[in-house]
């Protein structure tokens, strides 16, 4: 009788994270993640038109940001976590299956902030300019995607008996479901403190912090940026601090609690460094065009030509080769003046 009244105390975990729809399979984890990108392109387009951009900007440079953002949060995850892929029974070629989880936000945030780069490069945009309109999208996007970490029951913290714990099932990654006893049930592997759901709340806090700061303050030249990593990096540590997955350590801590005090000190000493500078208004399109009139050398208008029985404006005389050098009345044998 107790230890039903612990488990309905206990927040619950999916037993599946994969539906096989037809040949295809759905994947919580992907869901998550796609969800997070949309909303962030949502707000970052509402929030960087507000700003004077041009609608559509946002959409095409998610082109470069997002697929460089992927490919830089497995990076990363997979050089911080490298035994499951390149310790002990380990499998390297796991290293590619993103679907299984594992993105790093540091990794996410360094390669999309290149993709971003190139994409802003092409559309004539400044990137601090950008990344203060997208940051609080960004935010958002992480704590829809921490659903993917409950999705596929990892990222837990330690264990605990607290009305809050997760109720964390023994998980066969590969497949993307809870492993069953004897009976057919899922195996309980314990309650933990879900830190999927600390971070999540955190993040949508921070969100909030940042689009209040941005409006009270009128942040800019990336500095509503620097907040979001700022207040991300706070909560990241005591987070990170709680967690019992495997990962690299430094000095008997985490690496990212080292990666987050880091990074963080930095946002705060930019945010600093950059106080009091006015927000800078972005006009639609005006970046692009002052681009693409320093990549087009200016054109001369050609002279109309003359009326026949007629002086051409430009002083030329009829005859070819022939041109008068007078501009007055008299020069021109016009009427004088009285």
């Amino acid at each position: 009788m107790t230890g039903a009244l612990e488990q309905l105390a206990a927040l619950p975990s999916p037993t599946v994270g994969v539906w096989e729809i037809g040949p295809f399979p759905l994947r919580g984890y992907a869901l998550a993640i796609i969800a997070g990108i949309v909303l962030a392109c949502w707000l970052g387009e509402r929030r960087w038109v507000a700003r004077g951009g041009a609608p559509g900007d946002v959409l095409d440079i998610a082109v470069w940001m997002v697929p460089f953002g992927i490919v830089g949060g497995r990076i990363y995850h997979v050089i911080t976590t490298p035994e499951p892929y390149f310790g002990e029974n380990g499998d390297p070629v796991r290293a590619f299956a993103i679907w299984e989880g594992g993105l790093g936000i540091w990794g996410a945030i360094a390669l999309g902030a290149v993709g971003a780069w190139i994409g802003c490069r092409r559309r004539g945009i400044k990137l601090p300019a950008f990344a203060d309109a997208i940051a609080p999208g960004i935010v958002l996007a992480q704590a829809v995607g921490r659903l993917g970490n409950w999705f596929n029951n990892e990222l837990y913290g330690r264990a605990t008996d607290l009305p809050w714990a997760l109720t964390i099932h023994r998980w066969d990654s590969s497949a993307g479901r809870a492993l069953t006893g004897p009976d057919g049930q899922a195996e309980v592997l314990g309650t933990f403190h879900p830190t999927f759901l600390y971070e999540l709340l955190w993040n949508l806090g921070v969100a909030a912090l940042v689009i209040w700061a941005d409006r009270r303050f009128r942040l800019s030249h990336g500095r509503a940026f620097a907040l979001y990593v700022a207040a991300y990096c706070a909560g990241r540590v005591w987070i990170e601090a709680l967690r019992i997955d495997t990962a690299e350590q430094f000095l008997g801590l985490r690496l990212n609690v080292f990666t987050s005090v880091i990074v963080g000190l930095l946002a705060v000493a930019y945010l600093i460094a950059h106080r009091g500078r006015p927000r800078e208004v972005v006009t639609r399109g005006q970046e692009k065009a002052a681009a693409d009139r320093l990549a087009t050398p200016a054109k001369v208008a050609a002279p109309a030509p003359a009326a026949a029985g007629t002086e051409p404006a430009d002083g030329t005389a009829d005859e070819p080769g022939e041109r008068r050098t007078g501009s007055t009345a008299e020069d021109r044998g016009g009427p004088q003046p009285g």
